[in-house]
């Protein structure tokens, strides 16, 4: 029965309290609408500019020109194919073109001897090994092309035909 009346006794402290907490907001909200009416004054209307976009990158005039340069072509896995662009004379750049798009890329120096090319804006990566090269998207943390190859890369490693192919041993 103690249990009950507690129950019943809490019940009444918290209606009474929402219920002066609501009395006491609707005796302050008209005072601050008064004020601010009181205090608003016609002023000269200030010139707002409209919000500025963040701009895309033109998709035209930021693409490199690939006039007088030489052209390496990669067939990657899954179909996919890479066309690389290098002017003989600049070796810090290149011009990739991916999924019909065409992007500049920016050497890195690397310790491996790898050649690697950035394009920070896009996230693109590119990776050159004297066996093949691959794609990376840096943004999404993936890789776009894998196992790509040009014509030099597919031809089989040519072997000497002199060589022996295996030792024989002779057990007497």
């Amino acid at each position: 029965m103690s249990i009950s009346k507690l129950f019943m006794a809490c019940s009444l402290a918290f209606a009474t309290l929402t219920v002066a907490t609501a009395a006491q907001a609707q005796t302050d909200t008209p005072a601050k609408k008064t004020v601010k009416k009181a205090a608003a004054k016609p002023k000269a209307k200030a010139v707002v500019a409209p919000p500025v976009e963040p701009k895309a990158p033109d998709e035209e005039a930021d693409e490199p020109v690939v006039t007088d340069t030489s052209v390496v072509e990669f067939d990657c896995e899954l179909g996919n194919k890479i066309t690389i662009y290098q002017n003989d004379n600049d070796e810090s750049h290149i011009a990739l073109r991916w999924k019909k798009r065409l992007h500049r890329l920016t050497r890195v120096g690397t310790t491996t001897g790898a050649k690697r090319f950035e394009n920070k804006l896009y996230g693109l990566i590119w990776i050159g090994i004297p066996a093949k090269g691959m794609l990376l998207d840096s943004k999404l943390n993936r890789q776009l092309a894998n196992e790509c190859r040009n014509a030099e890369q597919l031809k089989p490693v040519a072997t000497k035909e002199n060589e022996p192919s295996s030792a024989k041993i002779s057990i007497q």
